[in-house]
């Protein structure tokens, strides 16, 4: 793995950890009633993200590693969708709203450009 790759995902994985610890705070203030629901969902979501990176990163077959890549970006637009929606409900201010978009979607194209780089090298 080149110098580059190595920083790639460094710094994945270190924007992936402060957007868990993020969301764990976030979801602190959503309503009690949503704690088996919207809460307990988008923390596994959240978790999904960086749990299916790490598996994929460590697999050496390029298929296997795609998949794992594949469900972690799964997972982040999962992780979109439910921040929309907590700001839709009021559950989240603008500002929150705001900075957690910025760090999904930054994830998301790192995320993707994973995805498109394994299917390359498996065309």
């Amino acid at each position: 793995m080149s110098n580059k790759d190595s920083n790639f995902h460094k710094e994945l994985r270190k924007k992936i950890h402060k957007l868990i610890i993020k969301i764990y705070k976030t979801t602190d203030k959503f309503p009690k009633s949503e704690l088996y629901g919207c809460v307990s969902q988008i923390r596994r979501a959240v978790v999904s993200i960086m749990l299916n990176y790490l598996e994929g990163f460590a697999r050496f077959k390029p298929k296997v590693q795609l998949n794992f890549y594949e469900i972690s970006y799964g997972s982040s637009k999962e992780v979109k969708y439910l921040i929309v929606l907590a700001y839709e409900l009021g559950w989240i201010n603008e500002e929150e709203y705001k900075i957690i978009l910025k760090d999904i979607d930054e994830i998301n194209g790192m995320l993707f450009s994973l995805v498109k780089g394994k299917q390359d090298d498996i065309s």
